[in-house]
């Protein structure tokens, strides 16, 4: 794997940050001859504990293809974070833009200068009951289809057992292992030349998020749910059930 340049905020924050995530997790890391050594691309990663964002990024720091992960953009704009984020090279995502494409033209702009991306598709913590990665967005296929770069799926498990979902205190022992899997790339090819219709990106989407749970499988050596937890679906049952109650 060639190693591309990485910057100085991106060196310094790496200092702080391996150091103690080499302490705190063992790590059990496979597949990054999947990771390409050119060329832009998206990782799609699944998302079980706030501490993984840290445990995913040490492992593809040391791929030598960092990550640029999306955050909002008014992180970007003063102080020492804006500094961090914009020295890192990370992604502002424009909330306010009602364009749903647009609102990734950094990240599109980013893979077409050779970058590697980050997605987290289900944008928040995974609902699902056993962990498992529950429906995605389709930003990670809007800039996927735009730009026709690899997706490579990429599952963890382990940085929950550091700090659970939701959880205030992490669990620091016995030590833990963070598995990391990252699989061959997604074939999205059908999906180009056609029109980005809501179908066409929530069937995209579908196929990123089936990789991803394939690798996390292997991982867990356990199948997952045949029916994926989706949490818009859930809301509506709940409320459907109070709404019985109350009459």
């Amino acid at each position: 794997m060639s190693r591309r340049r990485i910057s100085f905020w991106y060196r310094f924050a790496a200092a702080l940050c391996k150091p103690p995530l080499t302490v705190l997790i063992k790590r059990d890391w496979r597949g990054m001859e999947n990771i390409p050594a050119e060329g832009g691309f998206i990782t799609a990663v699944n998302h079980n504990s706030h501490a993984d964002p840290f445990a995913y990024g040490h492992f593809q720091y040391n791929t030598g293809r960092v990550p640029r992960f999306l955050a909002k953009s008014a992180l970007f704009k003063s102080g020492f974070v804006g500094a961090a984020m914009r020295g890192t090279g990370q992604i502002p995502v424009y909330r306010e833009s009602t364009d749903a494409l647009s609102a990734y033209r950094a990240a599109i702009e980013a893979v077409e200068r050779g970058e590697c991306v980050a997605f987290y598709p289900e944008a928040t913590l995974t609902r699902d009951p056993d962990l498992w990665p529950m429906t995605g967005k389709t930003g990670a296929a809007r800039v996927a289809l735009q730009t026709r770069c690899p997706v490579i799926p990429v599952a963890q498990w382990g940085a929950n057992h550091l700090l659970a979902p939701y959880a205030k205190k992490p669990d620091l022992w016995p030590r833990k292992t963070h598995h990391v899997l990252a699989g061959p790339p997604v074939d999205l090819s059908r999906f180009y030349d056609k029109e980005m219709t809501p179908d066409l990106l929530k069937e995209a989407t579908e196929v990123i998020m089936a990789a991803i749970t394939a690798q996390l499988e292997l991982i867990r050596g356990e199948k997952a749910p045949a029916t994926r937890y989706d949490p818009r679906k859930v809301r509506v049952e709940q409320r459907r059930r109070t709404r019985e109650e109350e009459e």
